[in-house]
């Protein structure tokens, strides 16, 4: 232990204040006082500090000691939201619910101190391990914090650990956007190649160049499956494995249901080939030609398909309107060599991708270590310096050649 730092219990040297629920009587859509759930720590502009809320109340409808003391950091006790490890700082007057809690300073520890040692913790290594995770005031008795006794020095640690934060927050920014600049071009070589009008290439509906085989998709409930090797397809794509099968060749499943058709943060489309079984979830087409269904499968996931989506809430692909999806539909001869050229841009895509997700990681791994340095007293400036060097990215686009 370093000259004039301490390593105490946690408990010693902060109070843990769990949440109440309150009446949706006095809850608001403005008030004075943020009323924070789980859930609020998604908004926008609540990734560090809680500034806003779905909720608000009044203080003069509220006990004064529900109130969280602003330099508190606060975090979720219950359920599948502890993996997610979300811990916010609070920055004006705030209570909490039930399934949150929060960790607030004494008078020996910086509120910002803590809240960056908070960093460090792994909120599911504290949780019970129940099928409902939860974490009360007894799942810190074993924690300790180390901290130097000056709260000068705690000052000081923040003050270098603000500014390796913020590089290497702007280095994965930048690196994020790289990712995103790669997935653009991609996606308008797409458009570029799909929107050619040359000789040969027909335009037809989806349901004219395949079979659909939706009649032969069989839903299993969970309680009813029984498990095996064989894997079971859902909209997205596998969500189980059971011991038989339905289908035993190559094909093409387009989702039928879920937010995905809109949002469209993942493919809609994706092949599959040997013996596997579809719930009533996707859809089920046959091509007569390998190429033409890799051809389609790129096709479908390169265009928005909005207007052939009903229901907003549960949003929908039916039969009817797959099968009345106009695709460009050249030569077989044609289609393979589009698929040269798509399948090596995508190939290149995903090499860019697969290089900055290690970036990625590699950042993450210097973050746990500025903090191991930081909470041991071992931070200086010019380890900060040297070790953010290698990070250093610059914000750049990349030419997809073909």
């Amino acid at each position: 232990m370093r000259e004039g730092w301490e390593r105490e219990i946690l408990k010693k040297v902060t109070v843990f204040k769990s949440g109440k629920t309150v009446s949706k009587d006095i809850e608001k859509d403005s008030g004075a006082v943020i009323y924070a759930k789980v859930g609020d720590m998604n908004l926008k502009g609540n990734e560090v500090n809680i500034t806003t809320s779905s909720r608000f109340v009044d203080l003069s409808d509220i006990n004064g000691n529900q109130i969280i003391p602003i330099g508190s950091v606060i975090f979720p006790k219950r359920g599948g939201a502890i993996a997610t490890n979300k811990k916010r700082k609070v920055i004006r007057p705030t209570i909490v619910d039930l399934n949150t809690m929060a960790i607030v300073p004494t008078a020996k520890l910086d509120s910002e101190y803590l809240y960056y040692w908070f960093q460090s913790i792994d909120l599911q290594e504290l949780s019970n391990g129940t099928s409902i995770p939860q974490i009360n005031n007894n799942s810190f008795d074993k924690v300790h914090i180390t901290y130097p006794k000056s709260l000068v020095e705690q000052k000081k640690i923040v003050s270098l650990l603000d500014e390796a934060v913020e590089a290497i927050d702007q280095a994965k920014a930048n690196i994020e956007k790289n990712i995103e600049n790669a997935k653009e071009l991609f996606q308008s070589k797409l458009n570029e190649i799909f929107s050619q009008k040359c000789e040969g290439w027909d335009e037809r509906t989806l349901g004219e160049v395949c079979d659909n085989l939706d009649s032969k998709r069989v839903p299993i409930t969970k309680s009813k499956r029984i498990a095996g090797e064989i894997p079971y397809y859902g909209a997205s794509g596998i969500v189980d494995y059971v011991a038989d099968y339905l289908f035993d060749e190559d094909l093409l499943l387009v989702s039928e249901d879920g937010a995905n058709l809109l949002a469209r943060t993942y493919p809609i489309a994706f092949s599959i080939s040997g013996k596997n079984w579809v719930n009533n979830h996707a859809h089920v087409l046959r091509f007569s030609s390998q190429i033409s269904q890799k051809f389609i499968e790129y096709y479908l996931n390169s265009i928005k398909l909005d207007d052939y989506v009903s229901g907003m809430a549960q949003p929908k692909l039916n039969q009817r309107m797959l099968n009345s999806i106009p695709v460009p539909f050249p030569t077989i001869d044609k289609q393979n060599k589009v698929l040269k050229v798509i399948s090596s841009l995508d190939l290149y895509q995903k090499s860019i991708k697969e290089l900055y997700v290690l970036k990625l990681q590699s950042l993450e791994e210097l973050k746990k270590s500025i903090f191991q340095k930081a909470f041991a007293g071992d931070l200086t400036k010019n380890w900060v310096e040297s070790g953010m060097q290698p990070v250093a990215e610059e914000n750049v686009g990349y030419k997809l050649k073909y």
